[in-house]
């Protein structure tokens, strides 16, 4: 089985959309992740702010890789997020994601994004994880 710490990078690599988004891993231990990106032009929404699909993105990239840092493939089941702030052209995010709570099946997580110290978003999400080591 891969080490924790090795599993988002390999995830990150096999990702062409956070790739896309340009998401770097800041920081990985087991049942913890926190990445980060720069809002870009091309992500703004008719009313020049980030599409709340960014946000989401970058809280789902996080939430998808400390779940999986358990060893076990981990898929999501249902996620939610609320949107707190507007974000505009030019800001540095971070997602930040802890797993509150896992059982054989189930993850429990919640990813604070945020721009600098102030809270943007709050997402929440369960995994189902499955049996298959990531290796």
């Amino acid at each position: 089985m891969l080490e924790a710490k090795k599993i988002p990078v390999k995830m990150l690599s096999q990702d062409a959309f956070s790739s896309w988004l340009g998401i770097e891993i800041l920081e990985v231990e087991k049942g913890r992740c926190k990445v980060a990106m720069t809002v870009r032009k091309e992500m703004l929404n008719s009313m020049n702010k980030a599409h709340g699909g960014i946000s989401y993105s970058l809280a789902d990239t996080a939430f998808g890789f400390a779940a999986n840092t358990h060893g076990k493939y981990a898929v999501s089941i249902e996620t939610s997020i609320n949107h707190i702030e507007a974000l505009n052209e030019g800001d540095y995010l971070t997602a930040e994601s802890v797993i509150e709570k896992v059982n054989n099946k189930l993850g429990f997580n919640i990813v604070e994004v945020k721009r600098g110290d102030e809270l943007v978003a709050l997402f929440k999400g369960v995994v189902y994880r499955t049996s298959k080591d990531w290796e």
